[in-house]
């Protein structure tokens, strides 16, 4: 399953990459080693971090590594992939360096910003922890700090179990029609879902997804919210980490696993180049990819970790027990955004 994606991984990557860089004695923090100059993370007293995480569990995430080092406070911009990278890319044209951290649940983003020398590198000493096809070669550009993945949700409350969709193809149903929700095209994880399913069942797949005349939304939340609420009959693009949040909370929901696979993707943390807390920024990176970091993403986002030691999100099991479908080819991936966003947006109505 992962063959495909570490070696297209790793042939972009010896592409883009430059020496790597480590601080030889590392400081010992309560659950991880930094190399960042802590006193001087906390004169800086702040970090800005990017993310297309949902707002309530990024304040949680961020709340957790302030409780941690309360002189540095933390302040973060929500917004899906595309959306959140075309914000990047206007300000670093107009030399408005306002970011310390990044994530970006688009590979295609993430091998583009590394291209344009966009991320700092910083080889944190967490990174001995990931796998090699989980982190930019050579080291300290990007490192996959989850793996999200998408399958079909439903309220058994209004779709009985029995009549629930089981593969992709019972989706195509015409009774399905004017109940199915998706995510707006500058979501990184339903390109991949695209991409994948594309691959599978050919474009005939989409051309009849559209005959249901799906309804876009910008967060996974809004998409259960509806489904709870009975606005919507089935979650096309039912993200997994969305789905343990609500089953958490109580809500009527079901998941579905396809037989055919989970299309996925990462979300890739990186340093931003002069970003304004460099310090800070080593020091949260540091924390974020440590076990005590990596178990407060899953906690507040219901993530899982690529870090084999890390423990699945509550409620959860660990990815390795499910079929995951990743591009296998991330520079092919990122040629066909055009041709997926402007599909997309005709579909769902937005342009």
């Amino acid at each position: 399953m992962m063959r495909g994606l570490a070696t297209g991984l790793a042939l972009a990557a010896m592409l883009l990459g430059g020496p790597a860089s480590a601080c030889d004695n590392p400081r010992q923090m309560p659950g991880f080693k930094t190399c960042a100059d802590v006193a001087k993370a906390e004169r800086e007293g702040g970090l800005v971090v990017y993310t297309t995480d949902p707002e309530d569990g990024t304040a949680q995430l961020l709340a957790a590594f302030h409780q941690a080092f309360p002189g540095v406070s933390t302040n973060y911009i929500r917004l899906q992939a595309g959306a959140l990278y075309a914000k990047l890319m206007s300000e670093r044209q107009a030399h408005s360096y306002l970011v310390d951290a990044i994530e970006l649940s688009d590979m295609g983003f993430v091998l583009d910003f590394q291209k344009r020398g966009g991320y700092a590198q910083y080889v944190s000493p967490e990174m001995t922890a990931y796998n090699a096809q989980y982190k930019s070669q050579p080291e300290g550009f990007w490192t996959w700090g989850a793996v999200i993945m998408a399958a079909i949700a439903y309220n058994p409350k209004i779709v009985p179990p029995d009549q629930a969709p089981k593969t992709w193809q019972d989706v195509l149903d015409p009774k399905w029609t004017d109940g199915v929700s998706v995510k707006v095209s500058n979501s990184g994880l339903e390109h991949e879902t695209w991409f994948e399913l594309r691959r599978l069942y050919g474009e005939e797949y989409w051309t009849k997804f559209a005959e249901l005349k799906p309804r876009a939304f910008d967060s996974y939340v809004q998409q259960y919210d509806r489904a709870v609420n009975g606005q919507d009959k089935i979650i096309h693009t039912a993200q997994y980490s969305g789905y343990l949040q609500f089953k958490a909370k109580g809500a009527p929901i079901a998941f579905v696993y396809p037989d055919a696979g989970l299309p996925a993707g990462p979300e890739v943390w990186g340093l931003v180049a002069d970003g304004p807390h460099p310090e800070a920024a080593r020091l949260y990176m540091d924390w974020f990819l440590s076990v005590g970091g990596q178990k407060a993403y899953g906690d507040a986002l219901f993530l899982n970790s690529v870090r084999a030691d890390v423990p699945p999100p509550p409620g959860g099991v660990q990815a390795s027990q499910l079929k995951l479908l990743f591009p296998a080819d991330w520079q092919t991936f990122l040629a066909s955004r055009t041709q997926f966003a402007r599909f997309w947006d005709k579909m769902t109505g937005l342009r």
